[in-house]
């Protein structure tokens, strides 16, 4: 049987330091190399704990692993996309949707209005008490684009939402930086929003639907 490949922290695009003056560069070098290495580390401990209890019919055993694996592999999934979504201002960090784009129209329909998105997303933000996450999804039973707030590592995936924009108000708003105003952190970070990534996760899940 092969062996099957286990989870590893994915490469950043941009360097640590590119993100700055909005998102420093020694907590985004902690951000990706110890947490997001420590959640890819225990999900493939959780994995080969759980296939030895498969493996062994202790049912109880694999009961018992449901927490770990969701905490790390939630914790995997949603800093693989939050990497995704910031880009360095001069390679395109923080500028708009482009005017007649499909994401500049949903936003408008949905919204009213970018400004009315990024204020709700930020409202989601702030509220989230303790550490968790702010979502910018797509509803597909809806077809219409949605926010949500999830609390620590729980994947968006889990709602019925295609996650677009994750927002992580842990690491960045609680210290280093920002230390414990949460609100210019969430302020600073749309200075850094990869658009264009939010556009193309919107179109792989719509399928090009108008």
């Amino acid at each position: 049987m092969a062996m099957r490949l286990k989870h590893q922290l994915p490469e950043l695009a941009y360097g640590y330091d590119d993100l700055e003056p909005h998102l420093c560069g020694e907590i985004m070098r902690i951000h990706h190399q110890k947490h997001h290495q420590t959640y890819v580390n225990n999900l493939n401990a959780a994995e080969e704990k759980l296939a030895a209890a498969q493996a062994s019919g202790d049912v109880a055993g694999q009961i018992a692993l449901q927490g770990a694996l969701k905490f790390n592999g939630g914790g995997h999934v949603n800093h693989s996309i939050f990497w995704t979504n910031l880009a360095p201002t001069s390679n395109g960090g923080g500028v708009l949707p482009a005017e007649g784009s499909d994401l500049a129209k949903r936003i408008a329909k949905d919204f009213g209005s970018h400004e009315k998105l990024v204020a709700d997303l930020s409202a989601a933000a702030a509220g989230v008490q303790g550490s968790g996450w702010a979502w910018l999804g797509y509803c597909p039973t809806k077809d219409r684009l949605s926010i949500m707030s999830m609390p620590n590592q729980d994947p968006l995936s889990v709602t019925g939402l295609v996650p677009l924009l994750g927002i992580d108000v842990w690491e960045h708003a609680y210290y280093l930086q920002y230390k414990n105003v949460r609100p210019d952190y969430i302020k600073a970070i749309f200075n850094v929003v990869n658009w264009d990534n939010v556009a193309e996760r919107l179109a792989a899940a719509t399928g090009g639907k108008k």
